[in-house]
């Protein structure tokens, strides 16, 4: 109920905003769009798993918010009202890689995002997000954090590190360097998850598959004596594993070899490319003895998706949606979700 009230308020908070700058737009000479005073239907479909840690939110918030300054013709920056229905919405607003500015207003009025790098500027950069379970979490992330806030030691100790990781990052990134990349990402997952732990009454994401996957990449990157493979977690038990182009269909491999399923549609999203160049043993097999000490567990996964850093929300045909053309979900096996 408390976490259904807040959404509410979030939406609210949103449409209200946006509004408002349209009407402020308007205010040279008096006029308000008659838009102002339509009845919104609003239906926002995923073809993702919702509030199971992949983002959802975000991608619903900052697609709402692209539409509403669409309709009401608002420019400039959207990421600060995006912010207000999901923090992690205001980075959504960019496309490529985005970071997320506190700002000093005790009141976060100059919180907002901003981009470090488009889309286009590291284009062999891969991820395979690894779906351990599509269900709704246990804990809310807005909920998780405002209890971590409250009482988790180790967040203010994270909070003191987060101006020189972020300038690590960033470095990384311009730079592609993968291998700093790689573990500045998985050192960062790790330490959200320990304050997680450390909130009182503890809040607990991550799934023994989860930590499962966290074993296997180590693995493999101890193998290739180098960062292949880089995993993150949000709140969810959920994988994001970031890597290059050239190294995808041999991490495909190793996922399919200790995470076997029968599904024909296991592997979703891009293509994955043909193998050139991998370190595999004779009889180019992956040489799975190397990762003796891990265990196979069919069916751990629900389904992998096959993506990489895309641009900001855009408006398309409505053929190429998720909904109707009466602006209602359209009924596809892996859509769900809404606001």
């Amino acid at each position: 109920m408390r976490e259904q009230s807040m959404k509410n308020a979030r939406l609210q908070s949103v449409i209200s905003n946006i509004k408002r700058l349209c009407r402020k737009r308007k205010s040279d000479n008096d006029q308000v769009n008659d838009k102002l005073q339509w009845k919104l239907h609003i239906c926002s479909e995923n073809n993702f798993p919702t509030a199971a840690g992949l983002a959802s939110s975000a991608a619903g918030y900052a697609c709402l918010v692209y539409a509403l300054s669409k309709l009401y013709g608002v420019d400039g920056d959207l990421s600060k009202i995006a912010r207000m229905g999901s923090g992690s919405a205001c980075r959504s607003i960019y496309g490529g890689f985005v970071i997320w500015n506190k700002g000093e207003a005790e009141g976060g009025e100059d919180s907002k995002a901003e981009q470090i790098v488009s889309e286009t500027h590291w284009p062999d950069l891969r991820v395979l997000i690894l779906v351990v379970s599509d269900q709704t979490k246990h804990t809310g992330s807005t909920v998780g954090m405002q209890t971590s806030v409250e009482t988790s030691q180790l967040l203010q100790q994270r909070l003191q590190g987060v101006p020189k990781q972020l300038e690590k990052i960033k470095c990384a990134i311009q730079n592609k360097d993968f291998h700093s990349f790689a573990e500045i990402t998985m050192r960062d997952s790790n330490q959200l998850h320990a304050v997680c732990m450390d909130t009182y009454p503890p809040v607990s994401y991550l799934t023994d598959i989860s930590h499962h996957i966290i074993q296997l990449v180590h693995a493999i990157n101890q193998d290739n004596n180098s960062n292949m493979v880089a995993y993150s977690f949000d709140a969810g038990p959920n994988a994001f594993l970031f890597l290059q182009e050239k190294d995808v269909p041999t991490v495909i491999d190793i996922l399919h070899y200790f995470y076997p399923s029968s599904d024909p549609n296991f592997i979703r999203g891009l293509q994955v490319p043909a193998k050139r160049d991998v370190h595999v043993s004779a009889g180019n097999q992956v040489d799975y003895t190397v990762f003796s000490d891990l265990k196979v567990i069919p069916r751990a996964l629900k389904f992998i998706i096959h993506t990489q850093p895309g641009p900001g929300p855009t408006v398309k045909d409505s053929d190429c949606g998720l909904l109707t053309k009466d602006g209602f979900p359209l009924n596809l096996n892996n859509a769900n979700g809404k606001i």
